[in-house]
Order: C-alpha cells, then structure tokens, then sequence
C-alpha cells in the first residue's frame, strides 16, 4: 500500500490543486506581478503536464488488458478531453473570433505527423534498420485525416457565405454533424469490424527448407506480449481505469486558470497567436508522444502508428464538432482556414504521409522527410 500511495502522489498533488484554486484562485489571478503570474503558469503547467502523464500511465496500464487498439483509443480519448476543455474556455472568455481552434488543430497534425512519426520512424530505423507495421491500419487513419484536414482548414478560405475563412452556421452545423459521423464510423471500424488492421501482423511463415532446419518454428513471434499478460495479472482493469478518471478530473479543471494566463502572457509578450495552439498541443501530446518513442525504439512501430496517426484524427474528429458546436450556440465566429504559407505545408504534409505510409516498411528517410518539415513548420511559427 505505502509503494501504491507513492506511485499515484500525482493524484494528491492535482486534488490539492484544485482545493487551492477553488479556494484562494481569484485572488491568485488578479496578481499582476510577473514574477507571480511565472510562478502560477509553471505551476498549473507541471501540475496538468504531470496529470496527463498519469492519464497516460494509466491508460497503457488498460492497453495491457484490454488489448489493442482500445488501449490507444483510451489514451487519444482522454488527451482530447484536456484540449478541447481548454480551447472552449479561451472561446467563450474572448470577445474576438477566435483562431485557437485552428491553430491547434494545425498543431496537433504538424507535430504528430511530421515531429512524433518522423521522429519515431528516425530513431526505430537507426536501432532496427527497417521496421513494420500494419499497411491497413495506416491507411484507414490517413483516408480519413487528409478529407478532414482538407475541409476544416482549407476550405473555410474559399467558401463565400461569410467574410473571412469562417463557416456559416448551416456549413458549421453539417461539416460539424459530417465530421463527427466519419469518426464514429472510424471508431465502429477501429473497434468492432476491422480491429486486425490497428494490431501487428502475424509473422510472415517461413520458406519450407527454413521451417524444416529450424527447431523454434513453434516459439511466439512477439514474446512481449506474454511480458504485458503477466504484468497485467497484478491489479484490474476496473482499477486503472478509476484512477484515470480521477487523473483526469483536475487536469480538465486546472485547463481553465491555464487558459487565463497563456492568453494573457501571449498578449503581454506581444507573440504570436498561434504559439497559445502550440502550447495547448505540447501540453496534451508529450505524453503521448514518449509512449509512442517507446513502442518505437522497442520495435512496435505498429503502436506508434496508432497513437501518431490517432491522436491527429482524435483531434480533427472531437475538437472540431465541439468547436463549431460551442460556436453555434454562443454565436461565435470561429476562424479555421490557414493562411497561406501554412496551407501549403499541410498539403505537402499531407501527401509526403501517404507515401510514407504506403509501403510495408519504413526508414530512416523517411523520418528525416518528416522532421525537416517539422523543423520548417516552427521556422513559420515565429518567423511567418
């Protein structure tokens, strides 16, 4: 028991928080003092970092006994929780049409698919030369990110029912509804129909004369598999998943006095909007991001795909039905089309993924692809 307390001191940590938000908060927010209002954002960062880091932990701790790919859609489930929690606050507490939407959603895409994948696919190929995954799975990520991607932050430049790259309400209401049908259909093939193209494939049979000289034909291709069985024996899946939810909680009540600040110290430092996006998308993937550079190294890039590829769709799929949906009902404007420099790069983006993922295997150029494109991105993001 005294090992288990020390191992979850995270979720006194965030309760304890929450206690003291609640109780001296507005007091605390009305400081103007830098040095206070550092102390506070360092603060809530660690606290919500550290949170969704314990989310994490718990949510692998379900992936071991649940299997893929539930364990993962756990994980990208309760990360887009803490993002969209936090970009409805910025919404409704700004007074201008609001750009945080759009420019998480770029975000997200451009560091899982061009920084988390591209590093991934680096770093496995530097240690095991060439690594697999499944083909099908991939593609079924991508055939639903790129339309998506397309429609959300391109489009909206060209429409003409309103002025700016925004929709209208009947647009919001119906890309919103259509964008939300895609990702359940998704889910339904992810999770029910098709659940063999996110898992790893089996081990392709040997050649006759192979399998005759070999006396380990009948050893189990992937042994760590029976490493997560034991480990997964020692305490419920019921467990982890309660102390998930109760990881989670303050991290989705801590977002609001985060959102606060970054918006007043992005204001006050006189830098650019988009770094707040940027922010809100190192704060939800990191965690993510270092299981995904784990599987990677360790030969599973079939679980890096899955949380890359699903966390950008994760994002597209639940941020924007709930964006437009928020916007809708407040009568908000919401500015989703990129300007012009960055539409190119996630149409480059875009295709440059498809080619990556259109083959059985990867390399280390094709990680280098990616993340030179990412290193191009955050050139634009400060010196657009």
């Amino acid at each position: 028991m005294p090992g288990t307390l020390r191992k979850e001191i995270q979720l006194v940590v965030g309760w304890a928080s929450v206690v003291l938000v609640l109780m001296f908060g507005s007091t605390m927010m009305a400081q103007e003092a830098l040095a206070v209002r550092v102390g506070l954002f360092v603060w809530l960062f660690g606290v919500i970092m550290w949170g969704a880091f314990t989310v994490v932990r718990h949510a692998e701790e379900l992936a071991h006994r649940v299997g893929e790919p539930y364990g993962t859609l756990v994980l990208t489930m309760s990360v887009t929780i803490i993002e969209v929690s936090f970009i409805v606050v910025v919404m409704l507490s700004s007074d201008a049409d609001s750009t945080l939407a759009r420019d998480t959603i770029f975000a997200v895409v451009m560091i899982t698919l061009n920084g988390i994948a591209g590093l991934c696919i680096l770093l496995g190929g530097l240690r095991h030369n060439e690594q697999t995954y499944n083909l099908n799975g991939a593609r079924a990520f991508l055939s639903v990110i790129m339309p998506l991607s397309v429609i959300v932050l391109i489009l909206p430049n060209f429409t003409t029912s309103t002025s700016g790259p925004t929709l209208s309400t009947v647009q919001a209401i119906i890309f919103g509804t259509l964008t939300l049908l895609l990702y359940g259909i998704f889910l339904a093939i992810q999770t029910i129909r098709h659940t063999s193209f996110f898992t790893d494939q089996p081990a392709t049979t040997s050649p006759p004369q192979a399998v005759a000289d070999s006396e380990t034909v009948d050893e189990p291709a992937f042994v760590p598999e029976v490493e997560e069985q034991a480990h997964g024996d020692r305490t419920s899946a019921l467990y982890h998943a309660v102390l998930l939810l109760a990881a989670l909680l303050p991290v989705v009540f801590l977002t609001e006095e985060l959102a606060h600040l970054v918006e007043d110290g992005i204001a006050a430092a006189g830098l650019p909007a988009a770094v707040a996006g940027v922010l809100v998308a190192i704060l939800v993937l990191s965690p993510e991001a270092m299981g995904a550079l784990r599987s990677a190294v360790s030969n599973q890039l079939q679980r890096a795909v899955n949380i890359a590829l699903g966390s950008a769709l994760a994002t597209i799929g639940l941020t924007v039905p709930a964006v437009l949906l928020i916007g809708t009902l407040s009568d908000r404007h919401i500015v989703f089309g990129l300007p012009a420099e960055e539409m190119v790069l996630l149409t480059l983006t875009l295709v440059v993924a498809s080619l990556t993922f259109n083959g059985p295997r990867t390399n280390i150029l094709q990680g280098a692809v990616h993340l030179v494109m990412f290193v191009v991105y955050a050139v634009l993001l400060f010196n657009p």
